[in-house]
C-alpha cells in the first residue's frame, strides 16, 4: 500500500522575504503563507527550505548558507571560502532531509572559481558538517529530490551544454553518509514517484522520457517524442513534469509553430503500463510553472506571487 504523501512545505522568496506554504490536504486555490521569514540584510537568496515545524529557515546565497529562527535570530551560518565575486553562472542549492535533521547543500564551486564542486551535509541544529563529497562536475546549479520513503537524497547537477549528472546520497544506520553516482551524463532527473519505487528522467537532448527503478536506476520503459504523436523534428520533451499520482506521470512536450510561436502540452502517462493515456489542460505561462505534488494536485504561480493549488477533482478554495 502506497503511503499517503506528507504535507509539503513550499517556499517562495521575494524582496528578502521567504514565505512558507503548507500543502494541507484541504488547502486548494491560492495558498496563504503559514510562516514568513526575513533574510539578513544584504543577503541575496538563491534557494530556501523551511523546517517542517516552521520554526527555522535555511537559505543559500552565492557565498554561503544561513539558518535563521522564526524570530529572525541567527542559528548558524557557513561561508563558502574563499568568497567569490562571480555573480552569474552558479546557483548553490539546498534541501532538508525527510526528518528535517540534515541539510544537503550543492556548491557549484567550479563555476564560482573556488575549485571542485561539492555536495555537503550539515546538521540542521548546529550547522556542523557531517559529510562532504567532492564532485567531478562543473555545474551551474542542481535540483535536489528527497525520496518519500527511505529519505535518500537525489541530486541532479546541470552542466549546461555538457549534460547532467545524477547522484544519490543516503545515511546508514550508523549515520555514515554514502554517495552513489549514476552512470549517465545525458539524463536530467525530473521527479521521484510518491510511492518511492521509481523515478523519471528526460534525455538531455530532449528526445525522450524514461522511467527508472529506485534505487538501481534500471530503465523500466522509455517514451520517445514519437510515442506522444509528434515529429521529433518539430517537437521535444521539456525538462519538467513529474508524478501527478503514484500511477500517473506528467510528461511535457513542446515545440515551435509555423509563425515561430512556442507551444507546450502536458501529457499523462500510466507508469504501471508504460503508455500515454491523454493530456491535462493547465493554465500556465510557461511549461516549468507546473509543479505536480504526487497526490493528484499541482501548483502554479499566482499573479500576486503566492502559489495556487489545483486538482482535477473540484475542491473549494482555501
Amino acid at each position: 500500500m502506497t503511503p499517503a504523501p506528507r504535507p509539503k512545505v513550499i517556499t517562495r522568496h521575494r524582496d528578502g522575504q521567504i514565505s512558507a506554504y503548507l500543502t494541507d490536504p484541504a488547502a486548494f486555490g491560492t495558498l496563504e503563507p503559514a510562516a514568513v521569514f526575513r533574510a539578513r540584510a544584504g543577503d541575496e537568496i538563491v534557494e530556501s527550505a523551511v523546517h517542517p515545524d516552521l520554526e527555522r529557515v535555511v537559505y543559500t546565497t552565492l557565498n554561503g548558507v544561513v539558518c535563521l529562527t522564526r524570530s529572525g535570530d541567527l542559528a548558524w551560518a557557513s561561508a563558502f571560502e574563499p568568497s567569490s565575486n562571480v555573480l552569474h553562472g552558479h546557483r548553490p542549492g539546498c534541501v532538508l532531509s525527510l526528518d528535517g535533521r540534515t541539510l544537503w547543500v550543492y556548491r557549484p564551486d567550479a563555476m564560482a572559481g573556488r575549485g571542485e564542486d561539492q555536495w555537503v551535509v550539515y546538521d540542521t541544529d548546529s550547522g556542523a558538517v557531517l559529510a562532504r563529497r567532492d564532485l567531478e562536475t562543473v555545474g551551474h546549479g542542481a535540483g535536489h529530490h528527497v525520496h518519500p520513503v527511505d529519505g535518500s537524497i537525489y541530486l541532479d547537477v546541470g552542466e549546461g551544454q555538457d549534460g547532467a549528472v545524477i547522484l544519490r546520497g543516503s545515511a546508514g544506520a550508523d549515520g555514515e553518509v554514502k554517495f552513489v553516482a549514476y552512470p549517465w551524463w545525458d539524463r536530467c532527473l525530473i521527479g521521484l514517484a510518491p510511492g518511492g519505487g521509481q523515478f523519471m528522467t528526460v534525455d538531455h537532448g530532449q528526445r525522450d522520457a524514461a522511467f527508472h527503478r529506485h534505487p538501481s536506476g534500471e530503465v523500466l520503459f522509455t517514451l520517445s517524442v514519437e510515442a506522444f504523436g509528434y515529429d521529433p523534428e518539430e517537437a521535444f520533451v521539456e525538462w519538467c513534469g513529474g508524478y501527478l499520482t503514484p500511477d500517473t506521470a506528467v510528461v511535457t512536450l513542446g515545440g515551435e509553430g509555423e509563425e515561430e510561436d512556442e507551444w507546450f502540452r502536458f501529457h499523462l502517462v500510466d507508469v504501471s503500463a508504460g503508455t500515454v493515456v491523454g493530456e491535462i489542460a493547465v493554465e500556465t505561462t510557461n511549461p516549468y510553472e507546473l509543479e505536480p505534488l504526487g497526490d493528484g494536485s499541482w501548483l502554479t504561480d499566482g499573479p500576486d506571487g503566492h502559489p495556487v493549488r489545483w486538482s482535477r477533482t473540484p475542491h473549494p478554495a482555501s
